[in-house]
């Protein structure tokens, strides 16, 4: 189909929680035919039958910094998301609610809010895979609904995280149980080095799947904070090294929380 590819720089996309708050501004306009998301390049090329104005205006009031580089005539190519690219969502999906109830579990066990806050930022990935994934093909303000429940169960979540790591601040005395805040985290990175590996072979360029290998290698980092303030716990024998990780963490998600609420705007 014959229509006009308009390219855009979006400085501030840099996760899936973006490209589903561009997703659910755009694909109502029935301007609009096609989005082609590149995330690592913060740029989007839109498929459209129109000026590129309207465009342009809803993607300004998203205040992601962004600037209309160029309109060519074009044809927007067919697509069909692959099979295989959804297996091996459902699988990096998997992994990381499983390992949110596995960290969450051994944290609590182990005093260690590490983990805890581990286990929240796979809850918090696990939220955006599915996010994206149950909401294929459904209607605009079901989009903006799984949205809205999902960035305030993680805000909720991270809150209560806060919470607790101001608690034993000031009134627990306890020290982590640093042997099971290494072994977890080193499960948890194995867990995330698979999930790269699965998202590795799906071999894809598309936005989506680029998106997930770049959250999947930032929760490695993650893991290795943990271990790093697991061997830090042993070395020093206190608990400040698992408070601070444990608060860098929380913070993260709640980034991320406040990130998806913006998709039910």
């Amino acid at each position: 189909m014959e229509c006009k590819k308009t390219t855009f720089k979006i400085k501030d996309m840099d996760c899936p929680s973006e490209e589903q708050m561009i997703r659910m501004t755009l694909e109502p306009l029935d301007n609009v035919c096609r989005l082609d998301f590149d995330i690592p390049e913060r740029s989007l090329e839109v498929y459209h039958n129109e000026e590129p104005q309207e465009i342009f205006e809803a993607l300004t009031e998203l205040d992601l910094g962004t600037e209309m580089l160029s309109t060519i005539d074009a044809l927007a190519p067919s697509h069909s998301a692959p099979k295989i690219q959804r297996t091996a969502l459902w699988w990096v999906l998997g992994i990381n609610f499983g390992f949110f109830i596995i960290e969450m579990t051994a944290g609590w066990l182990a005093h260690s809010m590490g983990l805890v806050a581990d286990s929240l930022d796979m809850l918090a990935d696990s939220m955006v895979y599915g996010l994206s994934l149950l909401a294929v093909g459904a209607a605009v303000a079901t989009k903006k609904k799984i949205a809205k429940l999902s960035g305030y169960f993680q805000m909720g979540l991270a809150m209560l995280g806060f919470t607790e790591v101001i608690r034993r601040f000031f009134f627990s005395t306890e020290t982590p149980l640093f042997g099971w805040m290494i072994l977890v985290a080193a499960l948890a990175l194995i867990a995330n080095l698979i999930s790269l590996l699965i998202i590795t072979k799906a071999k894809s360029s598309e936005a989506h799947m680029q998106a997930s290998a770049i959250f999947t290698s930032n929760d490695i980092i993650v893991n290795g904070g943990v271990i790093v303030a697991g061997l830090l716990v042993y070395a020093l024998e206190t608990r400040w090294p698992d408070l601070l990780v444990g608060a860098i963490v929380f913070t993260f998600v709640m980034q991320g929380a406040i990130k998806i609420l913006k998709l039910s705007r």
